[in-house]
């Protein structure tokens, strides 16, 4: 089972859908026993930072993933979910992250050409980095669907895949048990499916 972790933010529910599309089974919850009991953890995320991890304070939700993490369970942050996972953001203020993946999420305005729309929106092609369990069968060039202003900075070791807009920015993120996709998968079709396919078999 995996949990999909309700904290307030995030498309729980085309999230859910998606995941069932592909043969798993996954549950929206913020309880803290069913997240214990669950296989693997889903932590989704549209917005703010500073907003999520208000939220996730709450009911000590965010220690609560960090616990599970430790233990070993596999975690998939997707969009702000991802930028969660690392140590902090410089969002409207400069905020801490969960600190499951060193580094810390910047204003993609500090890095693409003026002339770039912010945030990048739509369809990009990924570059792989490093083979991944969870980017099994995933090729060079494929599109996702990215929504974003900010992205992660972090060491090459934990880099899965980039995509370039303008500038080369964080995809995918991988450290031991801990995953993140800067896009989103239950939005990038056939791709994104057996994304989530890959983390479900894990």
């Amino acid at each position: 089972m995996i949990a999909i972790i309700d904290y307030g933010l995030g498309n729980l529910f085309s999230l859910m859908s998606s995941v069932k599309a592909i043969g798993g089974e996954a549950t929206v919850t913020r309880d803290p026993e069913e997240i214990r009991r669950a296989d693997k953890l889903i932590l989704p995320g549209v917005g703010a930072f500073r907003d999520a991890t208000e939220l996730l304070a709450k009911d000590n939700l965010g220690n609560l993933v960090r616990e599970q993490a430790s233990e070993g369970k596999p975690l998939l942050g997707i969009c702000l979910g991802m930028q969660l996972l690392f140590d902090k953001s410089f969002e409207n203020g400069v905020y801490e992250g969960l600190g499951l993946i060193p580094g810390e999420v910047r204003d993609i305005k500090e890095r693409i050409p003026r002339d770039l729309k912010v945030p990048h929106i739509g369809w990009n092609s990924l570059n792989i980095r490093k083979a991944h369990p969870l980017l099994a069968g995933i090729e060079d060039g494929d599109c996702v669907y990215f929504v974003h202003s900010y992205s992660a900075i972090t060491p090459s070791e934990n880099i899965l895949a980039t995509t370039e807009y303008g500038a080369e920015l964080t995809a995918a993120v991988a450290r031991g048990n801990v995953m993140g996709s800067q896009f989103h998968p239950e939005k990038s079709g056939t791709v994104g499916l057996r994304i989530l396919r890959n983390f479900a078999e894990m």
